[in-house]
């Protein structure tokens, strides 16, 4: 008797610079840093809100930053998620390398669903 067995395989993993047209980050205050993530289609967005590399606790973790400051808001009708958090500095104090908040989407390059 001939058996057969079957092997489920996992989805590949996919990431986010694949499905995001935009990752960007900007400053919301001197004191607040937002990054946003618009989808190119609701599959992607879909995508992005079911995975756990885009919670709270995930991002808190990449950011170096408590996960009771870092607020994960969906909004579904743009297909965009907006992510925000304190900035480390403060927006032109000394030692602040990114006046506007432009430079600090680089740790969501890497990021896999």
């Amino acid at each position: 008797m001939l058996e057969t067995t079957f092997h489920m395989l996992e989805p590949a993993p996919v990431k986010l610079v694949d499905i995001a047209k935009v990752i960007r980050s900007k400053n919301a205050g001197p004191t607040v840093l937002t990054l946003d993530l618009l989808f190119n289609d609701e599959a992607g967005f879909k995508a992005a809100c079911a995975s756990k590399s885009l919670t709270a606790d995930s991002i808190a973790k990449l950011y170096s930053q408590p996960v009771a400051k870092v607020e994960v808001l969906p909004y579904p009708p743009a297909l965009a998620i907006k992510i925000v958090m304190p900035r480390r500095i403060v927006s032109g104090n000394p030692g602040d390398s990114d006046v506007y908040g432009a430079q600090q989407h680089g740790p969501m390059l890497g990021i896999e669903l």
